[in-house]
């Protein structure tokens, strides 16, 4: 594996040194939830919003104002609960972005590949992530090497991005 950045989102989430995020989980309603992330010194980051309970499922991230990033939708009926995700609120083939969907179909534990751009049935996967919900433990994986490591608590939990991008 070359030792290069990898740009999803853009450049401006790219950062050259380890930096420790904290994300926090806001309930707005029993079927809406709201992430927040902050870097080790408060700085308002991210923000994701959005339901749980439609049909069609979507959250949006956001920057500090309030611009969209990034639009996650999950993928109607499908067998390994894909979700498509895209630059700003777009839904458009060209502001693609990377596809998300669980290892497994049949098993319950979190394993989730990654596919970057148009490359999902092309080329095997860019990253893993696996982990637990119920210990709130996940780690990236590029390669075979782990680039992001997710712990935490109820309800704030620590984010360590490591010397690679995920933005």
């Amino acid at each position: 594996m070359e030792d290069q950045m990898v740009k999803v989102v853009g450049e401006r989430f790219c950062v050259p040194y380890t930096m420790e995020l904290v994300v926090k989980r806001k309930l707005q309603s029993f079927s809406k939830s709201l992430y927040e992330a902050f870097d080790a010194t408060g700085n308002f980051l991210l923000q994701v919003d959005g339901g749980v309970w439609k049909f069609q499922k979507k959250r949006v991230m956001k920057d500090p104002a309030g611009l969209p990033v990034a639009t996650l939708r999950e993928k109607a009926l499908s067998w390994k609960h894909q979700w498509m995700i895209h630059q700003g609120e777009s839904s458009e083939r060209n502001h693609f972005l990377c596809t998300v969907q669980k290892s497994n179909a049949l098993r319950i534990k979190n394993n989730l590949d990654v596919f970057l751009g148009n490359r999902y049935k092309d080329h095997g996967r860019d990253f893993h992530v696996t982990g637990s919900f119920s210990s709130l433990s996940f780690k990236v994986i590029r390669a075979n090497t782990v680039i992001a490591e997710f712990s935490g608590d109820d309800m704030t939990q620590s984010l360590r991005q490591y010397n690679d991008c995920k933005g």
